[in-house]
Formats: structure tokens, sequence, C-alpha cells
């Protein structure tokens, strides 16, 4: 009785939090031909060319080149190292994304205030020049070797997270605070959330995941030009999903922690409270399914081989009442990990989703992540599947 009172609490409380924003805009379905060109897809058609106009039957193309994009991933997660990479010191501004934000209210609160930003252009290219030049905010630990990249939430504004760099200095770790694709500075002046970062579109999303990817990795390439030696990944919710694919891809990434984890990307977007928005878009043309399958190669589930390539700690925290990235799917990844990796640590919380950000869960939250990088970065990563040094992803 107890244990029903408290999930049907809990469950409320979540639907109020989801629901508490009134901005969120529904989007027609679109298969997004257009945006093609961003995916950057001549290392992987083999064959595959892009459909023409008048194409009778897109999603079988699209089925095809997801199936495409697995096989070939590490082609298509590759990239050339930028080469203007900066710091920029510019005042902390906020970019909140929900509808009751106010931005002069809220940049008046860090008025001359200023922090180091990691700048560089993405190596993956959209028709939007605010989005292509990455943004990292630098929290550099003195005498440090080891870093750790953190990607906040979808729709995070520009201070999420940014309480772990301080955490993480203690420890003698550095922390780059990543700015996902279309968050933030990034955002294009039309939008007032990160709509364009998961969306009705499928070849924008895709192209949003493998830019958020990729300049993960490009934070690695800077780290090492700095002497970096040592480096992790923290990824919550989109971010997890990021962070994941982008370790599978990387071999120097062996610290990992994924706050909230899924199966598929068409699972999450059709099942999710807060992607409601986006499946009322997307019904009237497909169902979960096949949804699942033009969403695939974005999808953590079909990496964990690549995964465990190379040698890695990991965290996987979940939450037991979430209404977004849904229990049974995260349990699913939890036992993948057991069964791959007997080190994997998994943590479930008596919370959800949304509820991971308020008191006390985000305490028990920051406790195991805190515990668990300062551990990690003391002992060496075991696989039960070990590559040569050569069999490394390209870059």
């Amino acid at each position: 009785m107890l244990i029903r009172r408290y999930r049907k609490w809990m469950h409320d409380w979540e639907y109020r939090l989801t629901t508490r924003d009134t901005n969120r805009v529904v989007r027609p379905f679109d298969w997004g031909l257009d945006w093609l060109d961003s995916l950057d897809l001549d290392s992987i058609h083999k064959g595959l060319t892009p459909p023409p106009a008048g194409f009778p039957n897109l999603e079988r193309w699209f089925v095809e080149l997801n199936q495409r994009i697995v096989e070939n991933s590490d082609e298509f997660y590759g990239y050339k190292v930028p080469t203007d990479f900066r710091l920029e010191t510019r005042q902390i501004r906020v970019y909140g994304t929900g509808s009751g934000a106010d931005h002069e209210r809220d940049d008046a609160r860090y008025k001359g205030k200023f922090a180091e930003f990691l700048r560089f252009t993405s190596p993956v290219r959209t028709p939007f020049p605010e989005n292509n030049l990455v943004n990292a905010r630098w929290y550099p630990a003195k005498e440090s070797k080891r870093a750790i990249i953190v990607m906040p939430q979808w729709n995070a504004d520009a201070i999420s997270h940014c309480a772990f760099g301080n955490l993480f200095n203690l420890m003698g770790v550095s922390m780059l605070r990543l700015s996902m694709p279309y968050h933030d500075i990034r955002m294009p002046a039309e939008l007032q959330r990160a709509d364009y970062a998961v969306s009705a579109n499928i070849a924008r999303t895709i192209a949003s995941v493998k830019q958020g990817v990729i300049d993960v990795r490009a934070c690695v390439d800077w780290l090492e030009q700095q002497g970096y030696e040592e480096f992790g990944v923290l990824g919550t919710s989109l971010g997890s999903c990021n962070a994941f694919v982008a370790s599978a891809h990387d071999a120097r990434i062996k610290v990992n922690l994924f706050n909230h984890a899924s199966t598929y990307f068409g699972d999450v977007v059709w099942t999710g409270h807060s992607t409601r928005h986006i499946r009322e878009g997307i019904a009237e043309v497909m169902d979960q399914d096949r949804l699942r399958k033009v969403f695939l190669g974005i999808s953590p589930m079909v990496y964990f081989d690549k995964f465990e390539r190379w040698p890695k700690k990991t965290l996987m925290i979940y939450t037991h009442y979430d209404q977004t990235f849904l229990p049974e799917f995260s349990e699913v990844i939890a036992a993948e990990f057991r069964r791959r990796h007997d080190d994997a640590k998994i943590v479930g919380l008596p919370c959800g989703h949304y509820t991971l950000g308020e008191t006390p869960y985000k305490y028990m939250d920051a406790y195991h992540i805190c515990a668990f990088v300062k551990r990690a970065f003391k002992s060496e990563p075991r696989s039960r599947k070990q590559v040569p040094v050569e069999a490394e992803a390209s870059r």
C-alpha cells in the first residue's frame, strides 16, 4: 500500500514538472531531406544514394540509411580535428528555455561575473552559424592530467550541471561543461527551446546527435593538446545518449557516467512524457516500431559491441519512477552492462526523470557521481574484450 501511494505521488509530481512549460511546439513530421548534407553520408553510402525528389518510399530508404550508419559507425562518427580551438572569456548568461524564463532577470544575477569558455567550429555543419560554434565552459583543476566532459539534459539552461565543476576540481579533475547542439548560446534566434535537437524532423534529429557526439570527441582532442591524459564523460538524459555513442567510438574515453539511460532513441521519443508533442507530430505517419528503425543509428543499444572494444569504467544511474526514460528500458540497458562489464556500477534511485533534479534526490545523484569519479580515475578500467591499439576508431 505504501509503495503504491509513493508511486502515485511520484508520478503526479513528474507530471506536474513535465507539463509546467507551455512553450512546447507541435511541429509536423518531416523526413528532412534538406538536412542530408549535414549528415555527410559519403563515407557510408556504399551504393546508397540520396533519394531524388518524389521518391516513393522514403521510410524504406531511411531504414536502410540507419542500417548503414550502424554497420559503418566508425566512419559516420569520424571527423577531422578542428583547427580553431580557443578560449574565450565572457559574462555568464543563463539562456533559460522554460515558458517562465526571464532573460533580463536571470542575466542580472550574473552581472559582472565572467567565465572561460572553449570555442571551436564543429566538424558537423548545419544551416545555423550559432549552432556550428561549439561552446564549453572550462573548469581547470590545478596541475591536473584528468578531465571530464559534462553534457546536461535536453533543454538545459547554460548553468545546469556547472556545480560539478567545483566538485570535480576538488578531486583534481578538470571539467568542460559542453553546450549540446541548439542549446543556450548555440540556439538559433527563431527558437525558444532546443527544438531542433530532438524533433519530428528525422534527418535533422540524426544530424543533431551526430554533431553532439563528434563535439564531445573534439573536446577530447583539445584536452589532449593541453597535456591531459585521462578522460571521462558525464551525460544526463539526451546528454547520456551522446556520451555513450561518443565513448563507443573513442578509445580515449575510459570513465563513463550515464545519468538516465535508455535503449532506443525512437522508444524514448514515442513513450516519454517530455516528448509527447514530438510524438503528436509523428503519430499520423508511423508507429513506435517504425520510429525505432529510422532512429536506429543514434541509439545506444546498437553500440554495445563497440563500447566494449576498449577498457571502460562505467556508472549508470536510472530512476524507478521515470516517465521519460521508462524504467523497463533502463533496466534492459542495466542488464546489458552487467552482462558485458562485471565491474559496471548500476544505481537505481527512488524518483523520476525530472524529480532527479529536485531535493533530496539531486543530492543522492551528486553523491553517487562524485564518489564514482573519485574512484574511477584512480583505478584501471577492465573489459572482457581487449582490442589492439591499432583498432582504435578513426577520428
